[in-house]
């Protein structure tokens, strides 16, 4: 008896079993968000510049009265920013492991911050993280590099300033929080970035401080950490730019611009050569 070779079960998209409109809706979202074409790499791209904009006004709008016009905008932003966070989270696929990521709280803080006009623009300068984790997602990481050379060439350096002036934002957005109701010395955003700077280069002029136990932790963490990140910033301005590579033996990422060989295994380099002297 001859046997027969079973037929192979339908997958998703063929016409025994076609997609439903969620699966649809949820793989044009992927399309967006994760895949690498030209209109994924767009969408990306006004993802960030809407982050960036996001930051601008909220800094903008520290220094004016709160008004209807202002209260509209916000929950514009507020929407947004939601519609984002759904979708993100509906093409999810590890929801509880990115629910507890730091980023994710800070856009339900950032949503809800928007969205609820009795509390002003409170949290919403935590915003800036989702700035920084887009900045450092592969496909927009792939795409950058292959659209600026000095991106490529600068990629430390860019980094080392993002991750300082993301401390600072955040920082700043803290001490305005925490302060201007019941600190007279900060008035607006400006007193808050002017003695987050101060606190961080360890200049303290002494003319805005921050008042109790928790203002004086805040000024710790503000020069533990700005230390910190000013030595990142100068090691990346210090050492010699290295350029993206993968050794095709040990797979070392990073030589120098003008290696020969690689530094762990001592194989032979062929370093494409962009035109720099």
């Amino acid at each position: 008896m001859s046997k027969t070779k079973p037929e192979p079960a339908p997958t998703l998209g063929q016409p025994d079993h076609p997609l439903t409109r969620a699966e649809l809706w949820k793989l044009e979202l992927r399309r967006l968000y994760e895949a690498a074409t030209p209109a994924g790499y767009r969408f990306r791209y006004a993802l960030l510049a809407f982050d960036i904009l996001t930051v601008i006004f909220i800094v903008a709008t520290s220094f004016m009265p709160r008004s209807r016009t202002v209260e509209v905008l916000d929950v514009l932003f507020g929407l947004v920013i939601l519609a984002d966070f759904s979708a993100r989270f509906f093409i999810s696929r590890a929801r509880w492991r990115d629910l507890l990521h730091p980023a994710t709280w800070a856009d339900i803080a950032a949503i809800v911050s928007f969205l609820a006009p009795i509390v002003g623009e409170g949290a919403g300068f935590l915003r800036i993280l989702r700035t920084l984790r887009l900045l450092r997602t592969y496909a927009l990481l792939v795409r950058m590099r292959a659209d600026s050379r000095f991106f490529r060439q600068y990629e430390d350096v860019i980094f080392a300033v993002t991750n300082l002036g993301v401390f600072i934002f955040i920082m700043t957005g803290i001490v305005y929080e925490t302060q201007h109701y019941t600190n007279p010395e900060v008035r607006h955003y400006a007193d808050a970035l002017y003695f987050t700077v101060t606190a961080l280069t360890t200049t303290g002029f002494g003319d805005i401080t921050l008042t109790g136990t928790a203002g004086r932790l805040i000024s710790v963490a503000i020069m533990i950490a700005g230390v910190t990140l000013f030595f990142n910033l100068a090691r990346a301005l210090i050492n010699p730019n290295k350029v993206r590579f993968p050794c095709p033996e040990c797979g070392l990422q990073r030589h120098d611009a003008d290696a020969v060989h690689c530094k762990a295994c001592g194989i032979v380099l062929n370093i494409p050569d962009e035109g720099r002297v």
